[in-house]
């Protein structure tokens, strides 16, 4: 536990990981709130110690999540791992080439992206709202759904990172056909592979403050399951909602970062 955290931070970082674990079952994102609130909350810290926290405490959230989903929810499991691998594989890439990116020429172009993702969601209501009926999903989507959400959003995962979770939503749902529910399961199992391969990098560097992980763990956990129940209960319409929410946050987030921090 960092010697210089107090009782008022340690609980305000404790109630953002509950608040992350739920965001990130129900849709993804929550790395929008625990990651900023790690930043502030350790400001002596050095980036790569708050980074490897981060990943100790959501991989236990997102692990917690995908089993509630996979216990409950209809996921196609095999493809799932499948897609998981090759996002793994994707995120060790961006991670490798993360150091050479200008982060400001990147997020113009990530906000564009997510403009065109909320406009898509807000006037096509019912995208996600059902499996759509097309048969049997093809061999081709399945590739597909490999390439764009395995080693694509895992490349941007490395890379840089905020709002991955709802990536994966979308494009699972848009690829396969999936209803938000079974692509919020599905894309918790492929999150659980890229926080692996990143919290064992991480590890294996040393920048991991293991006590603070532990603790925020436990309440993130608690969030997960309760966030999975939650999406499972309530269905398509409450996770469309959330994602709504979730895209609109990380579009201001990265506004901000572009043009009004200094």
């Amino acid at each position: 536990m960092p010697p210089h955290i107090d009782l008022f931070t340690l609980t305000l970082l404790c109630l953002a990981a509950l608040a992350a674990g739920w965001i990130d079952a129900v849709v993804g994102g929550g790395g929008l709130l625990l990651l900023p609130a790690l930043l502030v909350g350790l400001p002596h810290t050095p980036p790569a110690f708050v980074l490897g926290t981060n990943k100790s405490t959501a991989i236990v959230g997102t692990a917690a999540a995908a089993v509630t989903y996979v216990r409950k929810a209809p996921i196609d499991l095999w493809t799932a791992l499948r897609i998981g691998l090759a996002a793994l594989a994707g995120s060790l890439a961006g991670a490798f080439f993360a150091a050479g990116i200008n982060s400001e020429v990147l997020r113009p172009l990530i906000m564009a992206v997510l403009v065109a993702v909320l406009a898509f969601v807000l006037f096509r209501p019912a995208f996600g709202a059902a499996p759509a009926p097309s048969g049997p999903v093809t061999r081709q989507r399945v590739l597909a759904a490999i390439l764009i959400a395995g080693l694509g959003i895992g490349f941007y995962d490395g890379l840089i990172g905020p709002g991955t979770g709802a990536f994966l939503v979308i494009a699972l749902a848009a690829v396969l056909h999936m209803d938000l529910v079974t692509s919020s399961a599905t894309a918790k199992v492929i999150n659980v592979c890229t926080n692996v391969g990143a919290l064992t990098m991480f590890a294996i560097q040393g920048t991991v403050l293991w006590q603070l992980g532990a603790l925020l763990a436990l309440f993130n956990l608690v969030g997960g399951m309760v966030g999975a129940k939650m999406a499972l209960k309530r269905g398509a319409g409450f996770v469309r909602g959330v994602l709504v929410v979730v895209v609109v946050s990380l579009l201001c987030k990265l506004a901000y970062d572009q043009w009004l921090a200094v």
